[in-house]
């Protein structure tokens, strides 16, 4: 959420135009009908939410349920870690993307400081939350500095550190390829200090590559969706807070569910219909176009 945009002046959402507990529930329970087998709670930041751990406990109890989680920048995590766990959340996942207070203030765009999200981790593995996954988006000339001390960091601890490539979401985030640090660059950065080897996905649809660290000092990702997209095996969907399912991480524009639920209309129904005709296909598209215009200039200079 860059400063440029969500300043001060910014008017955020009124009440009425989020879903309530009940529509978020409605939407859960038609999904899980459906199929689907594991929720994620994000962001923006999801604990900001009020009473949210009322709504943890809600999605806990639908049957079908087997994975409940949760993405948080940390920050508020130290003083809701136990809540969250009592509501029957499962797993936590936890941002961090740099170890320097003047690193990670850049990279958050607001100047939140590392203590209070270390605090947070470790709340969390004390609330029994094993393993925290910890997930560092990597930017070429803001935080690619921190991959080997994020390594290091992490090696031993009983936590699972995630590296992301630095993705354009949305449209508001100001990308641009050349910031990218592949996932393969990452990998051969962390071997270099710490051997890796590669071990398998642990489930069908899987983002992350996962890597093991070859003295046993535990397991390592990375979430290549610029460098190597993964759109054919992706089963994923994204329900925003007013309403708008999305089917593509990357898609500005998604599928209205608020009205649906709102005028009494089938939520599965709906769900079922999105989901038939989808044809998201994003990154491996940019992928090609990038493939082909670098042909092109190669051509041009004689490549």
């Amino acid at each position: 959420m860059p400063a440029s945009v969500f300043g001060p002046g910014h008017r955020f959402l009124s009440g009425d135009r989020l879903l309530s507990f009940d529509e978020i529930e409605a939407v859960a329970r038609a999904a899980v009908a459906l199929g689907v087998e594991k929720l994620r709670l994000t962001g923006g930041e999801p604990l900001l939410r009020p009473g949210l751990e009322a709504l943890v406990e809600r999605l806990a109890r639908i049957p079908g349920v087997r994975d409940l989680a949760l993405t948080t920048n940390g920050t508020l995590l130290a003083r809701k870690a136990e809540a969250l766990r009592r509501a029957g959340l499962h797993r936590v996942t936890v941002s961090l993307d740099a170890l320097d207070d003047a690193t990670f203030g850049a990279m958050n765009g607001v100047g939140a400081k590392v203590a209070p999200v270390l605090a947070g981790i470790e709340a969390a593995r004390a609330a029994g939350f094993s393993p925290v996954k910890v997930n560092a988006v990597i930017r070429r000339g803001v935080n690619d500095g921190a991959i080997e001390g994020l390594a290091r960091f992490f090696h031993r601890s009983g936590d699972v550190l995630r590296f992301i490539e630095y993705m354009d979401v949305g449209s508001c985030n100001g990308w641009s390829r050349s910031e990218v640090v592949s996932g393969a660059e990452i990998v051969r950065r962390v071997h270099a200090v710490l051997p890796l080897e590669p071990i398998g996905r642990a489930a069908p649809g899987e983002v992350a590559r996962r890597y093991r660290y070859r003295d046993g000092g535990g397991e390592l990702g990375v979430i290549t969706s610029v460098t190597r997209p993964f759109c054919g095996s992706c089963v994923r969907a994204r329900l925003t807070a007013e309403g708008t399912l999305f089917t593509c991480l990357f898609a500005t524009r998604g599928h209205d569910l608020r009205a649906v639920l709102r005028s009494g209309g089938s939520v599965e129904e709906a769900l079922a219909g999105i989901w038939r005709d989808r044809d998201d296909r994003y990154s491996e598209l940019r992928s090609s176009l990038e493939t082909v215009e670098g042909k092109v200039e190669m051509s041009r200079v004689g490549g």
